[in-house]
C-alpha cells in the first residue's frame, strides 16, 4: 500500500529509516495530474533505487502572472492509484506552507545564470527560477540518491544538470525518454486542454521536428530549417514561440557534424505544447 506524507518531519523520518537500512532513495518530482509518462519515470527511478518517493506539488514559484497556475488540473487520488501501480513506495504531498514556510512570494529563490536565458526562459521570465527553487527543496527534503526527470522537459533538464553540478548535490540524475501517443504527440497534462479539433492538430509539432532533424542532416541551412518549420506550425494554426535547431548544451551549433536538437514550442488556442527531438548530423 503507498504512504501518502504530507508534513515534512514525517517524510525525513521514513527516508531516515530507509536509509538506516542501507536502502537507495528515488525521487520523481512532479506536479500532479499524472500520466504515462510520470508513470515511466518511477519505473525508471525504480530501476536504480530500493525506495522510490514522488513528490506532487504544484509550484506557484514557476507560473508566470498570466499562466495557468490555478486552473492546473489537481487529481491526488487518482495521482496515487497509478504511482502505486508503478511501483512509487510514498507520495510526498506537501501543502504550500511545507514548501514555503514563508509564503511563496517570500520564499529564497535560486537561479541559475545562462541557460536560463534562453527559448522557455525567454519566454517564461522567472519560470526556471521557480524551477529550480523547488527542486533544490526537494533534494534538501528527500535527500535522494537518483532523481528521474523526463526528457521532454529538455531545457528544465539542462537547468538541473547545471544546479547539481554547480550545487554538488549528491544526486544521480537519470533522463527519461519521451513517451507519445500513436500518432507523435507527445505525453503532457496540458494535452487536456486541447479541443478535438485541435488535438487533431497537435501531433504536427513532432512532425514538423521530424522534418527539421530530416533537411538537418541532409545539409540545411540552420536559418533555414527553423524558417521552414516556422513556416509549416503557423500555417497549421499554431502561435509559434521558436523552432529551433541547437546544440545538446542548447548553443547555436557550429556548421558540420555533431549533436543536435530539434526544440519547438508553440501554443494551439491558450494551451501551450512543448517538445524535441534529438539526434546526429
Amino acid at each position: 500500500m503507498i504512504e501518502t506524507v504530507t508534513e515534512l518531519p514525517a517524510l525525513r523520518a521514513r527516508i531516515a529509516a530507509w536509509k538506516q537500512d542501507g536502502l537507495r532513495v528515488g525521487l520523481v518530482p512532479t506536479m500532479g495530474n499524472l500520466h504515462a509518462g510520470h508513470f515511466s519515470l518511477v519505473e525508471l527511478a525504480r530501476e536504480h533505487a530500493d525506495k522510490v518517493v514522488a513528490s506532487v506539488f504544484v509550484n506557484p514559484t514557476q507560473f508566470g502572472p498570466n499562466e495557468d497556475f490555478a486552473r492546473y488540473p489537481r487529481t491526488p487520488e487518482a495521482d496515487a492509484t497509478g504511482l502505486e501501480a508503478a511501483g512509487c513506495d510514498l507520495v510526498w504531498l506537501p501543502p504550500v506552507e511545507q514548501m514555503y514556510p514563508f509564503g511563496a512570494d517570500n520564499a529564497v529563490r535560486m537561479r541559475v545564470p545562462g541557460i536560463t536565458d534562453v527559448l522557455d526562459g525567454a519566454h517564461r521570465p522567472g519560470h526556471f527560477d521557480g524551477v529550480v527553487t523547488v527542486v533544490s527543496r526537494l533534494f534538501n527534503q528527500v535527500q535522494p540518491d537518483v532523481a528521474a526527470f523526463g526528457l521532454k522537459d529538455y531545457q528544465q533538464l539542462a537547468v538541473i544538470r547545471y544546479l547539481v553540478r554547480d550545487l554538488a548535490f549528491p544526486v544521480e540524475l537519470l533522463p527519461a525518454p519521451i513517451v507519445r501517443e500513436p500518432d507523435g504527440l507527445a505525453l503532457s497534462s496540458r494535452n487536456q486542454y486541447l479541443s478535438v479539433e485541435q488535438r487533431a492538430v497537435a501531433p504536427m509539432i513532432h512532425r514538423t521536428l521530424l522534418a527539421m532533424r530530416n533537411a538537418t542532416q541532409a545539409g540545411g541551412m540552420r536559418a533555414a530549417v527553423e524558417a521552414q518549420a516556422r513556416e509549416a506550425l503557423e500555417a497549421a494554426g499554431f502561435v509559434v514561440d521558436y523552432a529551433v535547431v541547437r546544440d545538446r548544451h542548447l548553443d547555436e551549433p557550429e556548421d558540420g557534424p555533431g549533436e543536435r536538437v530539434a526544440l519547438v514550442a508553440a501554443r494551439l488556442g491558450s494551451t501551450r505544447l512543448i517538445d524535441n527531438l534529438e539526434f546526429t548530423r
